[in-house]
């Protein structure tokens, strides 16, 4: 710092020392003989700290007067004020010094010399080059101590770190990294790992929990395979009756194949594998597709299902993956909604894209469980005696969450039923 202040100084002087001796050599010059001698005389005189050179000297370069013995070879007559070397003579003796310098032809042959001792530059100079060479010590004192800090700082936070992944790897995922509240670079990373985490741990526990549900649903209908077919090896007496004793066993193990399909897909699904199928999809299109799917079943169940999509609405996404959300949700509204029910299949458009809407006229969903509904394998008690696996809404929230749309569930107003929505 000192240096860089020092170089710019050292020129501005070097620049104010040329500009003051040329305006004096100027002056000098316009005046004539007798007041120059005089001017040139009193120059001399008003110098305490014997700094000003002033020589006058005739054609040949003898000396006429001034305190600079003789002229100077290496300086060119009108040049610019440069750097030269003098011999000084006054009172105190001479003396060479170094000093800044110019020259002018008088009009009658004579050469003026006009200089300025620039010592005081040299001397800051050797000054700065000491106190910079004495600051190189404590800066680097002080960079090694700060360095060492920081270091001993960043170690210790790296083996805090180490030691809370050890505690994670061993099974302890509750463990998160620790965040100071600052935008230091190891926040947002212990930010970013701490989200990881948590992220993995709500996998963690969904597939411990996808294990539990598939081991508790699964024992069910295996059971009840495994009891058919020892009755039917035992009681059967006839042909018939083994043959059917073994189509029931076969529609037990179908019921299973179904859900393990079912999960896998989900599975598929949450995992983003079909993220390569997207395309631009027409929402008006495909909800008429769902309404033509569905108005046979709902006919023959006595419901009557209504479609509304004016709207010419187009998304990004996997068009087979919305239709199968769309139709499970009717599909859920046909299978609940009694003989004589309404169902409205609704496309419309919004300020901030568009939204499919399910209502119907059923006995509709508890507050207490809406957020279970979308569990896998849930099934509130009013729907044990419905056929069904409790997969079709946790199939719907896994492609809504694939494509980032938003899924919810609403009490109908005005009455029972059940609104489902999914805004694109």
């Amino acid at each position: 710092m000192i240096g860089f202040i020092y170089w710019p100084n050292s020129t501005y002087v070097i620049d104010s020392v040329d500009r003051l001796i040329t305006d004096r050599a100027d002056v000098f010059s316009a005046l004539p003989s007798e007041q120059r001698l005089q001017a040139l005389q009193w120059h001399i005189d008003q110098d305490p700290r014997r700094v000003k050179l002033v020589g006058l000297f005739d054609s040949h370069g003898n000396r006429i007067m001034g305190n600079i013995e003789s002229l100077p070879r290496s300086l060119q007559v009108g040049a610019p004020p440069r750097e030269t070397s003098i011999v000084r003579i006054d009172a105190l003796g001479r003396a060479n010094e170094s000093v800044r310098a110019t020259a002018r032809r008088l009009a009658d042959g004579q050469i003026l010399i006009v200089g300025r001792n620039v010592d005081e530059v040299a001397q800051m100079g050797t000054s700065v080059e000491r106190v910079l060479a004495w600051g190189i010590i404590p800066a680097l004192c002080l960079g090694l101590a700060v360095g060492a800090y920081m270091s001993i700082r960043t170690q210790r936070r790296i083996d805090e770190v180490n030691q809370l992944v050890q505690r994670i790897v061993a099974g302890e995922l509750c463990e998160r990294l620790p965040v100071q509240g600052t935008d230091a670079p190891f926040d947002e990373l212990a930010t970013l790992i701490n989200g990881m985490l948590d992220e993995i741990e709500v996998l963690l526990r969904s597939v411990a929990g996808v294990g539990d549900d598939i081991a508790h649903d699964l024992r069910t209908p295996l059971t009840n395979v495994r009891m058919t077919l020892e009755r039917g090896r035992h009681n059967a007496t006839s042909f018939d009756q083994l043959q059917a004793s073994v189509d029931q066993a076969i529609m037990g193990l179908d019921q299973s194949l179904t859900m393990i399909t079912a999960l896998l897909r989900i599975a598929e699904i949450e995992h983003s594998r079909r993220l390569v199928g997207f395309r631009d999809v027409e929402l008006a299109e495909l909800v008429r597709d769902v309404a033509e799917l569905y108005e046979p079943i709902a006919k023959d169940k006595g419901v009557a299902l209504t479609v509304e999509a004016k709207e010419e609405i187009v998304t990004r996404g996997d068009r087979d993956l919305l239709f199968e959300a769309v139709a499970n949700l009717v599909d859920n509204a046909v299978k609940f909604t009694p003989e004589c029910g309404q169902i409205e299949l609704k496309l419309s458009l919004t300020e901030d894209g568009g939204t499919v809407r399910v209502s119907d006229t059923g006995r509709g969903i508890p507050a207490s469980e809406r957020d279970l509904v979308t569990r896998r394998f849930y099934r509130s008690d009013k729907s044990r005696g419905e056929p069904g696996l409790g997969l079709g809404l946790s199939l719907v929230t896994a492609i809504v969450k694939l494509h980032g749309f938003r899924f919810t569930l609403s009490p109908a107003p005005g009455g029972p039923g059940c609104v489902a929505q999914i805004a694109f």
